[in-house]
């Protein structure tokens, strides 16, 4: 069986967890990093060098990391042409751009408004970064925004690899108790994710 290495809260690990559950993938997830530790043993890092979650670990010793090429790996090697990863060049492509979107620009400004919120004490957090990456953060989500127009997920009609990488950040986006102005089509593609179980099981969680 496949086995996820990962705490259930961490943003990387939920993309890998609820893409399993899209494609009917048994696993076993073991808990690792934060408070779990672990990612700093020599067999983890035997496993990942870079000693964060999530890994994945198959039943013949294969391992990788990165979720997003996890993902990629997953699809293409349990469903191969798949609507979440296809096949056809540009309509990868697409998909892949919001992946490297996520990883090169939303993630800086999304971590830090989830740890100020969520990992950081009252009195030791550091508002003028936090505002900066709150407008950061809403630019970047009027470009989501904008991207929604005529289509019901990222990729269009179907849910792709781009969906499940940017969900969990959606979520955080939606949930933390910051400022935001109406961007309608963002809170009506959650609602679409919210109605998928593997989505509402691993990523629309509170937040810790």
């Amino acid at each position: 069986m496949l086995r996820i290495w990962g705490r259930a809260n961490s943003s990387n690990v939920m993309k890998v967890l609820w893409l399993c559950e899209e494609l009917g993938l048994a696993f076993e997830r073991i808990d690792a990093g934060g408070a779990f530790g672990r990612t700093k043993e020599p067999a983890y890092l035997a496993m990942n060098p870079n000693a964060r979650v999530p890994t994945i670990e198959e039943p013949d010793g294969f391992t990788l990391w990165e979720s997003n090429t996890i993902c990629r790996y997953l699809v293409a090697t349990h469903a191969p042409g798949h609507a979440l990863h296809p096949a056809e060049p540009r309509a990868r492509a697409r998909i892949e751009r919001w992946m490297d979107w996520q990883l090169g620009h939303l993630n800086a400004p999304m971590t830090t408004l989830f740890f100020t919120y969520v990992r950081t004490p009252e009195e030791k957090r550091n508002w003028p970064a936090t505002h900066a990456a709150r407008d950061e953060a809403e630019a970047l989500w009027d470009m989501v925004e904008g991207a929604l127009e005529g289509r019901d997920f990222l990729g269009g009609p179907a849910l792709s690899l781009a969906d499940i990488a940017l969900g969990p950040y959606l979520h955080r986006w939606l949930s933390l108790p910051i400022a935001r102005k109406p961007q309608p089509r963002l809170a009506a593609w959650y609602g679409r994710l919210c109605r998928r179980p593997g989505y509402n099981r691993h990523v629309a969680v509170e937040m810790s």
